[in-house]
């Protein structure tokens, strides 16, 4: 009888992890330390929206719509969107046990944000030679602390990304850890909806 019990519930006693939420005690943290970035990202953009346009008349620099190219910056943020759908694959692909295609998902998200900060350096760096620097004007400190600061985000969920794939080729991450990359592809869903605002407000409500 015992035996046939324990084959009847083979999960038993592997809960050990989960909170009185339901989720586990990760999966609690990462949304914990989402909801105080959320508060980070509030406070940057409250920040950009207070200053970016109290720019003296005298002051040096240019202003923002003398640099801000929108096509480009269009075509960076439909690539990290799209970035987001390779994400839910990745989770998809391990939950069914498939670790080849979950590698595959994996490093095509990964790509997909160096690609995205190889245009933001890009832009960084053509603003720079418009005359744009951190300290030109109150529009330059704080257009390039907000999007900075994300940028080093995206930075972080690829390093994320490329340990999950040295994981998975080690072969430390099977379809039972399949949470564990549901929970780095929170993070990246989180930055890429910042993202969406940061457009938004500073780059299409210039």
């Amino acid at each position: 009888m015992a035996e046939t019990m324990a084959v009847a519930d083979p999960h038993a006693g592997h809960d050990v992890h989960a909170t009185s939420t339901g989720l586990s005690n990760e999966k609690l943290g990462m949304w914990v330390f989402l909801s105080s970035d959320c508060l980070l990202f509030g406070a940057l953009i409250s920040t950009y929206l207070l200053l970016h346009n109290r720019i003296p008349a005298d002051a040096p620099g240019p202003r923002p719509n003398d640099v801000f190219d929108i096509p480009f910056t269009s075509v960076s943020s439909f690539v990290l969107l799209m970035s987001s759908l390779t994400m839910v694959l990745a989770v998809s692909a391990l939950t069914r046990g498939d670790e080849k295609r979950n590698r595959l998902w994996l490093g095509a998200t990964a790509l997909l944000g160096m690609i995205f900060i190889g245009g933001q350096v890009y832009e960084f760096t053509s603003f720079v030679k418009e005359g744009l620097g951190f300290t030109t004007n109150i529009f330059g400190s704080a257009f390039y602390t907000l999007t900075g600061f994300h940028g080093a985000h995206v930075s972080l969920g690829i390093l994320m990304l490329v340990s999950l794939i040295i994981l998975s080729l080690r072969g430390n991450l099977a379809q039972e850890k399949a949470e564990t990359v549901e929970i780095i592809g929170l993070y990246w869903h989180f930055v890429d909806i910042v993202w969406i605002i940061i457009f938004t407000v500073v780059y299409l409500a210039a």
